[in-house]
């Protein structure tokens, strides 16, 4: 093999100081955007009336510690902790499901539609 290619195949990829800088810059202000986007997202959550906002698992006291939180933190998932805190805890109701079999005892015949549906 030749001796300067074996220098260049040999040498790891070392990003410049200017790209390692652009990198973080570039991350902090995605952050940034992704913060901004939550917190309008959780003001559109704030015009929900309160049933509404009880079909989510959240109330206004949430919305409320939700802005207090600094600017710079994401105020959405105080509000999916809290909802998903009042899931976890909610009762579980279950209905028994209507019979797909027809009830003879209600005296309709169960084979013969001409009867059953006749005036």
């Amino acid at each position: 093999m030749n001796t300067s290619l074996q220098g260049v195949l040999r040498a790891p990829y070392q990003p410049s100081s200017f790209a390692l800088i652009l990198a973080g810059v570039t991350a902090a202000i995605r952050k940034v955007g992704r913060v901004l986007k939550h917190r309008q997202d959780a003001a559109i959550l704030a015009g929900f009336d309160d049933r509404m906002l009880s079909d989510i698992g959240l109330t206004r006291s949430d919305l409320r510690d939700a802005y207090a939180e600094p600017l710079w933190r994401d105020p959405t998932w105080i509000l999916a902790k809290r909802a998903r805190e009042r899931q976890v805890n909610r009762p579980v109701i279950t209905l028994p499901a209507p019979s797909l079999v027809p009830n003879t005892e209600l005296g309709l015949p169960a084979n013969n539609w001409r009867k059953r549906y006749a005036l």
